[in-house]
């Protein structure tokens, strides 16, 4: 066929060649043209997605792969097609160039040539710990790379979904990693043990104390009760002796007396009673220096009764 027609899409700008110069180009363009004389080509607008992997070597000699996906988006579509090949076939409309893989390949060796740089400054700790802040920092160098920027092309964003050591080193790392969260645990519950045996010793310290405390006021309670009962057995004694003082002016012989008529006052019962010899000539005695010491004259009949 001698004239064909082209019918666009909003996501693609169409840049039509004809005769080696740029005839017309424009998102979601529709025209006929003859295959002839013209040459189409289809720039992406929208943005892409670029996966990667590769490995770099840090500062210390040790491999590390790297695992991400890059985001761009073609600003320039005329600017593009002068470095790469967007053509597109006639009949199938599918891509003859080779632009699309060139483009990824540049972007790719932009990434990893940034990232090189970068990981060979640090050590594989470092690079394993810092994957967010690698990120960022390949992301701006790469937004400021001149071929890139010269190309028509715009970073959107840059992620590093991975970065790994190799799996030797790896298993060993997660060795190191899991012995020391091993030993943090074992030293939470050393921890754990000491303040529970720190804790029963201050239990036990206030037991003590409170005992001593306990035994302290019994032993004063003790003392108090004591000083009581002596002093209520010297109230008593003096009492006593205070009451029997009067009596150590009178003679036996009265005292006696005094007895025989306690006990007449309380109905003369008496259970046993026992007399010694040494009472009756004591008695007998009294009664004979009684009579002996009479007036003349006077006689037991006339004695006041």
């Amino acid at each position: 066929m001698f004239v064909r027609r082209y019918k666009g899409s909003p996501d693609t700008h169409i840049i039509q060649f004809e005769n080696g110069k740029v005839k017309r180009h424009g998102r979601g363009l529709s025209f006929f043209y003859m295959p002839l004389t013209t040459v189409l080509m289809e720039v992406p607008m929208v943005s892409q997605d670029v996966p990667f992997v590769f490995t770099e070597t840090t500062v210390d000699h040790q491999e590390v792969a790297l695992q991400g996906v890059m985001t761009y988006r073609i600003t320039d579509p005329l600017l593009m097609t002068a470095s790469h090949d967007f053509t597109i076939g006639h009949s199938s409309k599918m891509a003859r160039g080779d632009g699309q893989e060139k483009l990824t390949m540049r972007l790719v060796n932009a990434i990893q040539g940034t990232a090189r740089t970068v990981i060979a400054e640090m050590t594989l700790e470092q690079a394993l710990a810092e994957a967010a802040n690698l990120s960022v920092i390949v992301t701006e160098a790469v937004s400021g790379h001149h071929a890139l920027h010269d190309a028509g092309i715009m970073v959107e964003a840059l992620h590093f979904s991975s970065v790994r050591a190799m799996p030797e080193i790896q298993k060993a790392l997660q060795t190191d990693y899991r012995e020391r969260l091993q030993k943090q645990a074992d030293d939470a519950i050393y921890a754990r043990r000491a303040s529970a045996i720190e804790n029963e010793r201050e239990l036990k310290q206030r037991e003590l104390a409170t005992d001593v405390e306990i035994e302290q006021r019994r032993v004063e309670l003790v003392n108090t009760q004591v000083r009581n009962k002596l002093a209520e057995a010297e109230a008593d004694a003096k009492a006593e002796r205070m009451k029997l003082e009067p009596y150590g002016e009178v003679e036996p012989q009265v005292l006696i007396g005094l007895a025989l008529k306690d006990w007449a006052g309380h109905e003369g019962s008496i259970g046993n009673l026992t007399i010694t010899p040494d009472m009756l000539s004591g008695l007998a005695g009294w009664m004979n220096s009684t009579s002996a010491a009479k007036p003349d004259g006077i006689s037991d009949e006339h004695q006041p009764k």
